[in-house]
């Protein structure tokens, strides 16, 4: 059984047209092509899923640039194998080194799936190490509080003063909610 050739074209934007890479698409032998326009960055590509979910074993997904299809090499690594697993072929037309119905454009994916591993581990390294210097000079993370001890002892003494919680809110600033969780864990604390 002989498969089909199948064209994905994205643009960012709905002031870009798509029309372009449908026709090289339809010229390099596509019988169907899915298109949308969508950030390459949102996680949600309904037309992409659709083309995903289309493809059978002996088709071959083409696109006209690597970066019409995945927003990372690790996103990349994950749509061909995910294409692999379905026995589908890729096929980039700008970059003819990949191709894996080829010998050499299998290799060529190989290298570059190995270079999204290692992007990765470097980075959750880097990361790593990030969060060991802040720990270390006692910065555990996340923004300073905004409710300090002094802002704390303020609520406490206009409220004592007689001030009603809107009034307390806007004098230091904060909304009653914040002023009424003060209030309720400064009289749980004396």
């Amino acid at each position: 059984m002989d498969g089909k050739v199948i064209g994905y074209a994205r643009v960012s934007s709905t002031g870009q047209d798509y029309d372009t890479q449908v026709e090289r698409l339809k010229a390099a032998g596509a019988a169907k092509v899915f298109n949308e326009k969508q950030s390459g960055l949102d996680r949600e590509r309904p037309e992409l899923a659709k083309c995903l979910d289309y493809v059978r074993e002996g088709d071959t997904l083409v696109v006209t640039k690597l970066d019409r299809l995945a927003r990372s090499a690790g996103h990349l690594h994950e749509i061909v194998e995910g294409l692999n697993a379905k026995g589908v072929g890729f096929k980039v037309l700008d970059d003819a080194s990949l191709d894996t119905t080829t010998r050499t454009g299998k290799l060529v994916f190989g290298i570059l799936a190995s270079i999204a591993e290692f992007e990765t581990a470097l980075r959750r390294e880097r990361q790593m190490e990030g969060i060991a210097r802040a720990k270390a000079a006692g910065r555990t993370g996340g923004r300073p509080p905004l409710v300090t001890p002094g802002i704390r002892e303020e609520v406490a003494k206009l409220n004592a003063a007689g001030l009603s919680i809107r009034k307390v809110a806007a004098q230091v600033g904060f909304s009653k909610a914040t002023v009424q969780k003060i209030l309720a864990t400064t009289t749980l604390q004396t």
